[in-house]
């Protein structure tokens, strides 16, 4: 089985970041999401992936390489637009050949795994299925309506009275029988070729679509408070590492990871948290479910439940929660002010707050 990757999306719902990174680059835990999806693929006995790319591919590429870094062997594959999912499938149909595939948008988190419905596919083999989510409020969603064994009898794209709240998540398991599929639909009503309508064909023509459930946490990191609610959650799972310097004027509490490079100085980090390599914390808090990326400067400042990513500086803040603060920006005091800051930061930016 061969997995495609589709990171060519633009990313609307997460700017500003997305005008200056490809969405699926924003790092969850300090490691880019298409990192975590990687790792899930690989996890299902994949070695073969192609990456669907948009004209962010070049920035991409430079941050997977070639692959094997994850025991993959990766190919790129290019998409002029992002024209739908099925699109994607049809542009990468001479990397497929004739093999089953597992595609997986490269914005979602899965970080429970889903080996286990991988092994229904194999077993059971039919030509398409799905996973599903139950979810709240499924008019958001393309919603599958179930049978009582699993099978997929109708697939509905965002309805306003859903018959299911089993909600497609973005991972699907084909065999070739896609291909046909594809070729047989036209673009929906916002011009795109819906991987849901190719489902529904399969559906309608008699084939044996069905769904396996995924009850772990699950995410869509296309949006700011998406992004901040998965980090704070993959932090949950992390184990204490100390590969950098503390001095003994520091308190490190709980889960906390500072990775090798970084130093921590007069300071306390409680966990769970991550500090990258290379970054200086001085002076300063670091509350629960923060990540700091590489090469950051953190002094004189508090911080709780936020992200700062790669090269940002942060310096005589005492109240920063719930925020996200973009590669290489500045973060800084100008005088007297609130209890804290609420901020979303791109990517160069420079935000003076008062103290």
């Amino acid at each position: 089985m061969k997995a495609l990757v589709l990171a060519g999306g633009s990313g609307t719902r997460l700017r500003p970041f997305s005008y200056s990174m490809p969405k699926q680059l924003i790092p969850i835990a300090n490691t880019p999401v298409l990192v975590h999806v990687l790792r899930g693929v690989r996890d299902l006995g994949v070695t073969e992936a192609g990456v669907v790319v948009g004209d962010r591919g070049p920035e991409i590429e430079a941050v997977l390489g070639d692959g094997s870094r994850f025991g993959l062997r990766i190919t790129y594959i290019p998409q002029d637009a992002p024209r739908g999912l099925a699109h994607a499938v049809s542009v990468a149909r001479g990397f497929l050949g004739d093999d089953d595939f597992v595609m997986y948008l490269g914005d979602n988190m899965l970080p429970d795994g889903i080996t286990g419905i991988a092994e229904q596919f194999a077993a059971h083999r039919p030509a398409a299925q799905v996973v599903v989510h139950k979810v709240p409020d499924p008019r958001s969603f393309g919603v599958a309506e179930l049978g009582p064994d699993g099978e997929v009898l109708a697939l509905a794209e965002k309805p306003a009275h859903p018959r299911s709240d089993m909600a497609l998540i973005g991972v699907y398991f084909f065999t070739p029988a896609i291909h046909e599929a594809v070729r047989a639909i036209g673009p929906s009503a916002r011009g795109e070729l819906e991987i849901t309508d190719a489902i529904q064909w399969l559906v309608s023509s008699g084939a044996d679509v069905r769904a396996g459930q995924y009850d772990g946490y699950w995410k869509d990191t296309g949006e700011v408070e998406g992004v901040l609610e998965c980090n704070s959650r993959l932090l949950d799972r992390l184990g204490r590492r100390v590969g950098g310097h503390v001095d003994d004027a520091s308190v490190l509490v709980g889960r906390v990871v500072v990775e090798a490079g970084a130093r921590v100085l007069r300071s306390l980090v409680q966990g769970p948290a991550i500090i990258g390599a290379g970054t200086v914390v001085e002076d300063s808090h670091v509350g629960p479910y923060t990540s700091i990326g590489r090469n950051c400067v953190v002094a004189g400042s508090r911080l709780e439940s936020s992200m700062a990513l790669d090269g940002a500086k942060v310096t005589g803040v005492l109240g920063l929660r719930d925020s996200l603060i973009g590669r290489a920006a500045l973060v800084g005091t100008t005088g007297a002010g609130a209890d804290h800051h609420c901020l979303v930061v791109g990517d160069h930016t420079r935000v003076e707050v008062a103290a």
